[in-house]
């Protein structure tokens, strides 16, 4: 099933938030991830594609077909919400089998029907389980299976992760890919957390203000960001203003850096780009390192399988991500690491 938005706007009542000139098409069986600041008008794009909201104006299609008008119900859409919103005085399979009792599906069929998509979750076994007796996992695996439970044409995830642990909303990342994979569903994704649109998504959509400012696959996303915004919401960057010397180096606070800059012309400004993990850390290394900066480590964070410093190297301060554990007395800016963007 395929999703077209075409110049959609939408403007909530004494308000100035919601979406402008919205325009997007989602492949069939393809996963978007929606990602954005908050207010940015990623749940109302949901909602508008659920027909919780009408648009003011434009246009919004599934498989082709006008579905602007269409309330809620006759879109065939499955959704799962932030909060999962089990019945608590139901059991799993009931609340599995609520779409189709709505829909007027005999009761035996209904059970067997709630029964399959329990185990294509992993909770075949979890048929007459309370909600109040399953894990935060476990319920949001419940209404997964509710919301594919009547074959809908589009399955739409509100920030389904949120309330999870840390460890639970990594487990439940690859879990969400498997399910849709099986059910080769197209799927739209709300999130708040850039890491999780980027580990699951066949392609992340970035709004700013209501508007879509960049849409590609993860990497592409992440390795070329289109606007500044975009690489400073996009995991860590090291971002300054710069200017074009020649044909080779770029200005900025941290110097002159080396760098392929693509022909740009002498005396550009542009915003220079650098990711913390691109950036070597040194210890003792000859001057001939490139765009070698010596300085001082001013904070230093433990993750774990990581560390990420903060370096002042006298004109500005640069973030880096090493797994190096030993002491650091400069740092080393690869070229190919280097990257423009307009100002």
């Amino acid at each position: 099933m395929t999703i077209r938005f075409e110049q959609v706007c939408y403007t909530y009542p004494n308000s100035k938030a919601g979406v402008s000139d919205l325009s997007l098409s989602i492949e069939r069986g393809e996963l978007l991830a929606l990602i954005g600041a908050s207010g940015s008008g990623k749940t109302t794009l949901l909602k508008l594609l659920a027909g919780f909201l009408t648009p003011d104006r434009g246009c919004i299609y599934i498989d082709g077909n006008d579905v602007t008008r269409l309330p809620p119900r006759q879109r065939e859409l499955g959704l799962v919400f932030q909060t999962y919103a089990l019945f608590g005085h139901m059991s799993a399979w009931r609340n599995v089998a609520y779409p189709l009792k709505v829909r007027g599906i005999p009761r035996m069929q209904r059970r067997e029907r709630a029964a399959a998509a329990l185990r294509m979750v992993n909770l075949g076994s979890f048929d007459d389980r309370m909600p109040a007796t399953l894990s935060g996992g476990q319920q949001q695996r419940v209404a997964l299976a509710r919301a594919l439970v009547f074959n809908p044409k589009a399955l739409l995830l509100d920030e389904p992760l949120s309330a999870l642990d840390a460890a639970l909303r990594m487990a439940m990342r690859d879990e969400i890919i498997r399910i849709q994979k099986a059910a080769g569903i197209t799927t739209v994704h709300v999130t708040h957390d850039q890491e999780e649109a980027l580990s699951i998504a066949d392609r992340v959509a970035v709004l700013e203000e209501g508007r879509l400012v960049q849409i590609d696959t993860p990497r592409a996303l992440y390795d070329h960001p289109a606007t500044r915004s975009v690489a400073a919401f996009v995991g860590q960057a090291n971002l300054w203003d710069g200017r074009v010397e020649d044909g080779s180096r770029v200005s900025c606070p941290l110097g002159l850096l080396r760098g392929n800059l693509s022909g740009r012309s002498p005396g550009l400004p542009v915003v220079v780009l650098v990711r913390p993990e691109r950036i070597v850390p040194l210890c003792g290394s000859p001057a001939a390192a490139p765009n070698r900066f010596e300085g001082r480590v001013i904070r230093d964070r433990f993750l774990g399988p990581m560390r990420r410093y903060d370096f002042d190297v006298g004109s500005a301060v640069v973030t880096g991500e090493t797994t190096f554990r030993g002491s650091i007395d400069a740092i080393s800016i690869p070229p190919e690491s280097v990257q423009l963007l307009a100002p």
